[in-house]
């Protein structure tokens, strides 16, 4: 991704900087859920408002409701339904939304910050209103929260968990053995964890133990495997798998897994262009490996976040080999969806065919080729999201008593995915951010 020199931030720590006490706090002590790291900075509703006329999709495949009218007291939903039953206070401001389309504010399950100039801000005008960064300081993100400007809630995990040498030094805590993963589990949960990272080096067993001190503490764990058996850490506890490369090795013959780990044990480079090679190399009509592993993903409840827009090739950018292998990996995205297994949306923010801030609108697109349809896709985007993230009870839905986190299209995206490329407004805690 190319972007203007004026569009850098020259220099990170001078956003970083020396930032008052508060935002150096989470709200860990608060918490019998998951909360967001910047809970208490996020600009909380204050208005009576009244969206009327629009068709809301209510965030679940199957639920909407025409002609409908949305009631926002201060920060939460009031009241929502058909316009002909719901009364409009004396004093509430009426917004008129006909012809349009209210949807829940999109949660994305992968994004990763970069030094660039209104990056989450370019995010949140496209609706992402909360984004977990699954690998990364959480000082590295004190720098927006220091701007005092709107951004997202932010659902953070620290560094990913990894072993020596480590694909991204920078991202990184490097545990040796299972009882030091235990350690830097409560550590990151005390900081105000929403959810744990582990890399594709950590031995099953450290997944174990990670994925049980993590349990009990009550955040989830996700992974970016590759070349550890997805079905096997699934089976030790894990609760979502980042990119759909992850699932690669557990695809093809224990042979050739066996030999791809070892390179990649070897060379944390040779996963570049070798993770192409066993996607081309896989046969996805062969049901002996693929069935075991969708029933496994299926009955676990397991979340994929497939990340394919990242790993997107094209014969402009990649030879036969890229592109056969990236076929695969949106195809059997769609088979995972078809065999009822949870298909998450994460962006990876910085993706080839997107320009900065449409990356998870390209993402949905993508996932629609997979043969998802663009109910799931929203679904997966919304409601499927706040369960991965555990705050379901509060996000993901347009329901009474959840937060006003919302945005509205001009065009029904049930009929074109790509109507999240332009959305018109944009509501995060009651306040519109875009309007």
């Amino acid at each position: 991704m190319k972007t203007s020199p004026l569009n850098i931030v020259v220099c990170f720590f001078f956003l970083i900087g020396s930032l008052p006490a508060q935002l150096m706090q989470t709200d860990a002590t608060l918490r019998d859920t998951i909360w967001e790291l910047n809970r208490s900075e996020i600009k909380v509703g204050q208005d009576l408002l009244a969206l009327s006329g629009g068709t809301v999709l209510v965030g679940r495949v199957g639920e909407i409701i025409e002609d409908a009218t949305i009631l926002i007291e201060g920060n939460k939903i009031s009241a929502i339904g058909k316009k002909s039953e719901i009364i409009i206070p004396a004093g509430a401001r009426e917004i008129d939304v006909t012809g349009k389309y209210i949807l829940p504010g999109l949660l994305d399950a992968h994004f990763h910050v970069g030094q660039v100039k209104d990056l989450l801000p370019k995010f949140l005008e496209h609706g992402v209103t909360s984004l977990r960064d699954p690998g990364a300081w959480n000082e590295t993100y004190l720098g927006w929260r220091r701007l005092g400007i709107p951004i997202q809630r932010l659902f953070l995990t620290g560094p990913h968990l990894d072993q020596y040498p480590p694909a991204y030094p920078r991202n990184s805590m490097l545990v040796r053995d299972a009882k030091e993963a235990e350690v830097a589990v409560n550590q990151f949960v005390d900081e105000g964890a929403t959810a744990i990272k582990v890399y594709f080096r950590l031995p099953l067993g450290t997944i174990e133990r990670i994925c049980e001190t993590a349990h009990a503490r009550g955040v989830p764990v996700t992974a970016h495997l590759e070349i550890t058996k997805a079905k096997d850490a699934i089976n030790v506890g894990l609760d979502g798998i980042e990119h759909i490369t992850s699932l690669g090795s557990s695809l093809i013959d224990p042979r050739e897994a066996e030999k791809y780990r070892q390179l990649i044990l070897s060379d944390n480079d040779a996963r570049d262009y070798g993770r192409y090679e066993v996607w081309n190399s896989i046969d996805l009509d062969d049901t002996t490996y693929t069935q075991p592993l969708l029933r496994e993903i299926r009955d676990h409840g397991t979340f994929i976040s497939p990340n394919l827009a990242v790993f997107e090739k094209q014969t402009d950018r990649g030879d036969s080999i890229e592109v056969n292998g990236f076929a695969k990996m949106v195809r059997f995205t769609g088979m995972i969806s078809e065999a009822g297994g949870q298909v998450v949306v994460g962006s990876h923010t910085f993706v080839p065919y997107a320009p900065l801030g449409l990356g998870y609108a390209h993402e949905m697109e993508l996932m629609v080729q997979a043969g998802i349809s663009p109910a799931k896709v929203i679904e997966g985007a919304t409601w499927l999201n706040a369960k991965f993230f555990q705050v379901d009870e509060r996000l993901g839905t347009l329901e009474v008593g959840k937060l006003a986190d919302l945005l509205v299209l001009d065009q029904n995206p049930l009929e074109n995915i790509s109507a999240f490329r332009d959305v018109d407004m944009v509501m995060l805690n009651g306040v519109w951010v875009k309007e």
